[in-house]
């Protein structure tokens, strides 16, 4: 069994403990970072009238919703609360588990996945900043419940710890959403099987469902999560261009894994091609019978 580690570190480790260790030092730095700037960019003031605009907005344009969705959620008590731990891992456990993940399982994709995250937390920042909005949960005057607070009994208003790295008022954009759309995306397009690509491309489709039932989120801030999502990816591809052997997605197709090198080739290459490729083969065989024929003959 020992005799197998230094196989399996290199296996799972594929550029070494350090890197591992950079790579922690990076991401969980600029998560923090991230969160602490986040917890000091406050401002009330503003943000109830966001959220009164973003309402408006909504039903101006017939999909304010989400009061409903709600009221029909809440009619199963499991849901709910699994809707609420879901919503509350979301953005730790599962998020480092699955880029825990990535980094083991997908090493040289993973390093975009990063840099997507990098861009989407700062564009974040800035929505906090420049649009502060109250999530549905502080208006219940609009028949929203802050199933959050009931199903734990906490709540970051009230928890001078959590103050100091939640924002109450960082509802646009849904970094949830962005998160999910951002990981789902990727995941498609690594995983082999159907049943799991189908399960992570509707990944962000639940992330957004839960963020909405537990009144965490407007629709809108869904929409503007993805948006964040789809920016942080453009920027990642023009970074890959300049690392492209670094930085760059490296999708996986499903099926081309499991056959031989040579099939594959063959498979993907134009008709006219793989003619050629069986020619060549042919004439170096024979070839090669003619090389063995004559030492035989002069000896």
């Amino acid at each position: 069994m020992l005799s197998r580690l230094p196989a399996l570190i290199e296996r799972w480790l594929p550029k070494g403990w350090m890197d591992l260790l950079r790579q922690v030092a990076l991401f969980g730095g600029a998560y923090l970072a991230y969160r602490i700037i986040e917890g000091a960019v406050d401002n009330a003031g503003p943000a109830f009238v966001h959220a009164r605009d973003l309402i408006s907005i909504e039903r101006t344009l017939h999909i304010f919703v989400e009061p409903t969705l709600q009221s029909w959620a809440s009619g199963s008590h499991l849901v709910m609360v699994l809707a609420t731990y879901l919503y509350i891992n979301a953005q730790t456990t599962i998020l480092i588990a699955l880029l825990l993940y990535l980094y083991v399982a997908h090493n040289r994709s993973y390093y975009f996945v990063r840099n997507m995250a990098f861009v989407a937390m700062m564009i974040g920042l800035i929505g906090y900043a420049v649009f502060p909005t109250a999530p549905p949960r502080f208006v219940p005057n609009w028949g929203f419940v802050d199933t959050v607070s009931q199903v734990t009994n906490t709540s970051p208003r009230n928890n001078d710890i959590m103050k100091l790295f939640i924002n109450p008022y960082a509802a646009v954009p849904s970094m949830h959403v962005a998160f999910a759309t951002m990981l789902g995306w990727t995941l498609v397009r690594l995983v082999k099987s159907w049943p799991a690509r189908i399960w992570w491309a509707l990944w962000p489709v639940l992330i957004a469902f839960v963020t909405v039932i537990t009144a965490n989120h407007f629709l809108l801030d869904a929409v503007f999560g993805l948006l964040t999502a789809a920016i942080a990816a453009v920027v990642a591809r023009r970074l890959a261009r300049m690392r492209p052997h670094v930085w760059a997605l490296h999708p996986v197709t499903p099926g081309l894994a499991l056959q031989p090198a040579s099939d594959v080739t063959l498979a993907a290459a134009p008709a006219g091609t793989a003619a050629l490729a069986s020619q060549a083969t042919a004439a170096s065989g024979a070839l090669a019978s003619q090389a063995t024929v004559a030492p035989a003959a002069v000896s």
